[in-house]
């Protein structure tokens, strides 16, 4: 128990013992300016009146109620169906951390069960973990995993200019104090024929995005092949909801598939808690960081599931774990799973094909604008980079005076993309919303 000083005589000896004189002498390290003398609080409130003060704050935030979006660039603003909440609200899935004791979570690892088939179905792979942190920290493990299939002798990792910025910067912590290197990305403009000049004997994998940040739709022809004639793995990233209407990597030859899932049923919460894809072929799985979660049968022959393996350094010894990572995101993953179910192949298809078209819609308009271009002749999904007329920012600033969020302004990332934005449009975009922006951008640069 902690010993609480009751007379000035106790509170004198404990501020000796430690060798100050008053209470005041504790916070000399803060500058004077900025202590508190006293706590100054306002006059108390009823419950209905603090209430409905914190409405009248709130209503001076900008949130996507009130405001058009088209901001993506890694997070995305899609429908979620109200069963995602009804059954992510449960107690029972809302109150648990992880099933640290396993066997008598059978409603979490089947929930993790079911969407682990789910993203196998996605990504055309063979397993899937049980999620990771994001897709920054899934991009990240999948390089590590490489290596480790190498056995520690591949020491580089070649990755595009087109992977998500941030997931390149979290790559890169990762990797910090080790012997390994990350190249590829030096040079911001370079495609994936330079990328494929740069596999050696050295290289542990290829990581490439599709689409890629940029939203365009990588040409992947052959890449596999490359990637693997240099004894390498591929890494893809993926937009989930992308893979309802195109190609999934694992019919193109990748051997691990990671992605932000997000928007699969998860909300944009001011960027996270978010959920990290992993899958990858079977014959990695021992090398895959992440639990599994595996069916089978008790001794009666009742159907149970159980947690299959669990490399980590909190359940094994530590030079045996495949990674670090001590969460999975579970009611993320949770929410992903209730998600894809709610919507089912042909309503996921449904919802890609609403963004692909919604998107080329507003491209071809804003095109048309005097001052405005489309960069690039690939095609693209639900993103596209336009070149402005004027700077990206003041164009943002003045897209928010009329309640629109702008794009993502490429020169934060991307200095040879300085004048240029990127714009994402889905299935929440209405034509009135995209008609309403190409009519400010008409405005805005023309006057």
């Amino acid at each position: 128990m902690s010993y609480i000083p009751h007379t000035e005589a106790d509170r004198a000896a404990m501020l000796a013992e430690i060798g100050v004189e008053t209470i005041a002498d504790l916070f000399l390290d803060v500058p004077e300016a900025v202590r508190f003398p006293e706590l100054r609080l306002p006059e108390p409130l009823s419950e209905m009146e603090i209430l409905r003060e914190l409405r009248e704050m709130s209503e001076r935030n900008t949130d996507l109620d009130h405001y058009a979006c088209f901001l993506g660039a890694g997070a995305y603003n899609h429908f979620i169906p109200s069963t995602v909440s009804h059954v992510t609200g449960r107690a029972e899935f809302y109150t648990a951390y992880t099933p640290y004791q396993p066997e008598i979570s059978q409603g979490t690892l089947q929930s993790i069960y079911e969407y682990q088939t789910m993203v196998c179905q996605l990504t055309g792979m063979e397993v899937a973990n049980a999620s990771h942190y994001d897709g920054a920290t899934s991009l990240a493990e999948a390089a590590l995993m490489a290596v480790s299939i190498s056995r520690g002798r591949r020491k580089k990792i070649v990755i595009s200019p087109l992977v998500h910025p941030e997931y390149r910067q979290t790559l890169r912590t990762y990797i910090r104090g080790t012997e390994l290197m990350v190249t590829g990305d030096e040079d911001l403009t370079r495609e994936l024929d330079d990328l494929k000049a740069m596999l050696d004997e050295n290289t542990a994998c290829l990581i490439i995005q599709n689409p890629n940040f940029l939203g365009q739709l990588e040409d992947v022809n052959g890449l596999a092949d490359a990637v693997h004639e240099a004894g390498a793995l591929f890494v893809v990233a993926v937009d989930p909801i992308s893979l309802a209407l195109f190609k999934p990597p694992g019919e193109y030859g990748a051997d691990i598939v990671v992605g932000e899932g997000q928007s699969l049923g998860n909300q944009l919460n001011f960027g996270g808690p978010y959920l990290g894809i992993f899958a990858c072929r079977e014959k990695y799985v021992r090398r895959m960081p992440g639990r599994l979660v595996g069916a089978t049968v008790d001794t009666e022959g009742r159907r149970g599931f159980v947690l299959t393996l669990t490399p980590r350094e909190q359940h094994i010894r530590r030079e045996k774990a495949t990674s670090n990572i001590c969460t999975n995101e579970a009611l993320c993953a949770l929410a992903a799973g209730a998600y894809l179910v709610t919507m089912g192949k042909h309503g996921l298809r449904k919802v890609a094909e609403l963004c692909y078209h919604k998107a080329h819609y507003a491209a071809q308009h804003i095109a048309e604008i005097p001052g405005f271009e489309l960069v690039g002749d690939r095609p693209f999904f639900k993103e596209f980079v336009v070149r402005c007329p004027k700077a990206p920012a003041e164009i943002n600033r003045r897209l928010l005076e009329r309640k629109i969020i702008g794009g993502y302004e490429l020169g934060r990332a991307y200095s040879h993309l300085a004048d240029c934005m990127l714009f994402c449009v889905t299935e929440m975009n209405t034509k009135e919303e995209i008609d309403h922006l190409v009519g400010a951008l008409r405005e805005i640069g023309g006057g």
